[in-house]
């Protein structure tokens, strides 16, 4: 027998990019998943050929409209590293705090309007707010919180202008980050209950033995840069990231997918830097995760839900830390000359570790790029996680087995592209003669 299931492909705000998701099953058990990004490819790395270094954060930018001060902090460090370039220490948190206001939206935007619905078995954010408008209101308002921080430094929240080598064009004043930082008093409390609603919520159980990488620092829970480390005993600088981390292209889908040197997936985001960062977490925040039983190691993919809530937590109390120390900077821009060579570069996008490399020529004109983005990364991971539910999934009702495959794909909260479309997802199964 076989059973064919379309999800409408219609623009509908809970998968970005365009990509199907096929799941076979034979008589003898054996199951085939296929994550099938369609989305054209966008050609980054190519056109940025030929650029000037001066142009590259504005490019890269582009590539996301949820997380692009991402892709502006791993430019900048790669580009940074190169030049020689050492930016004032005030110039440094004021990229720290655009960067956590990137947190707290995207964090915002996927608790509580991309992953919620799936746990709570509601089709999307419009019906669980007409049940929970309370709840969706104050999401809507932790959002525009970090939405207001990126637009305050950054000149505007969406694809920001104010970052450039060697500094920020224009700095905010200190009295404008207090106002902003004010504001986080009447969101703290909900932070808090953020974690205890997204502890409480009920998925799937798929505890498996995972590899895990992200980023540490020596001085905090690491977001702008740092040491690639993993659960497996692995650290090493950015420069040494294409020695361990391979990508590979498959026939079915238009992206190129990251294995470890070795051949095996792994995981980045919000879940592998609870586990291996847990340490480095705010207070408030580990006090949290004691109070609801997040206790590292976390091998329950489906409990990055948790971990998100735990990282808004802490990018709340990081924001107050780092304003209170800000000062308008002495510094805004430092000079710097061209160099020829390659610069490596990293930071913590809110999905996972975002690595650029660029190698320039003495005129500072890029001769080649590389990037490879968290859900990159991610892909081989979502297709295993799919295939370890692809019995319940078969076994289920069209509507159950469509909404476990779906969750377990947003678990990762994919950024497939900058267009925002659902998954189409197709099921067969066959009996062997």
């Amino acid at each position: 027998m076989s059973r064919r299931l379309i999800v409408d492909t219609g623009p509908l705000a809970r998968v970005e990019g365009e990509g199907s998701l096929v799941i076979q099953g034979e008589a003898d058990g054996i199951l085939d998943v296929r994550l099938n990004i369609f989305e054209p490819p966008r050609y980054y790395e190519a056109f940025l050929q030929g650029r000037k270094v001066e142009e590259v954060v504005d490019i890269v930018s582009r590539i996301c409209g949820i997380c692009p001060v991402a892709y502006q902090v791993s430019a900048l460090n790669a580009l940074e590293s190169l030049l020689g370039v050492e930016v004032d220490e005030q110039v440094q948190r004021l990229r720290r705090l655009m960067y956590l206001g990137e947190w707290i939206e995207s964090h915002s935007l996927h608790v509580f309007m991309l992953a919620a619905p799936d746990f709570l078995k509601v089709p999307d954010v419009l019906t669980l707010a007409k049940k929970e408008p309370e709840l969706v209101n104050r999401a809507l308002a932790l959002k525009h919180l970090g939405n207001g921080l990126m637009a305050l430094i950054g000149g505007r929240e969406i694809h920001p202008v104010s970052l450039e080598i060697g500094g920020i064009y224009k700095a905010p004043t200190r009295e404008a980050l207090l106002k902003v930082a004010a504001e986080l008093d009447t969101l703290e409390a909900f932070a808090k209950e953020a974690v205890r609603f997204s502890a409480s919520l009920e998925g799937p159980e798929l505890k498996r033995e995972v590899t895990y990488v992200c980023l540490r620092e020596k001085t905090g829970y690491a977001i702008s840069g740092g040491d690639i480390i993993s659960n497996n005993g692995l650290s090493i600088p950015a420069s040494s990231f294409e020695e361990r981390f391979v990508e590979h292209q498959v026939e079915y889908s238009h992206a190129l997918r990251s294995l470890t040197k070795e051949g095996s997936s792994y995981m980045v985001g919000p879940l592998a830097r609870a586990n291996l960062n847990f340490d480095q977490l705010s207070p408030r925040a580990r006090e949290l995760a004691d109070e609801v039983g997040f206790r590292p190691p976390v091998t329950d993919p489906f409990k990055s839900i948790v971990a998100r809530a735990l990282e808004l937590v802490h990018a709340l109390d990081r924001v107050k830390e780092e304003v209170s120390l800000y000062a308008p900077p002495l510094r805004p821009h430092v000079g710097y000359e061209y160099r020829e060579g390659t610069g490596y570069g990293v930071s913590e996008a809110p999905r996972g570790t975002l690595y650029h490399s660029y190698r320039v020529n003495k005129k500072g004109i890029i001769e080649k790029a590389k990037i490879v983005p968290p859900t990159a990364q991610n892909q081989v991971r979502i297709e295993e996680d799919v295939k370890a539910l692809a019995p319940s999934i078969v076994e289920a009702s069209p509507e159950e087995g469509r909404r476990l495959a779906e969750m377990a794909v947003r678990n990762y909260d994919p950024c497939i592209s900058c267009a925002t479309h659902f998954l189409r997802m197709k099921i067969g199964r066959s009996s062997t003669p």
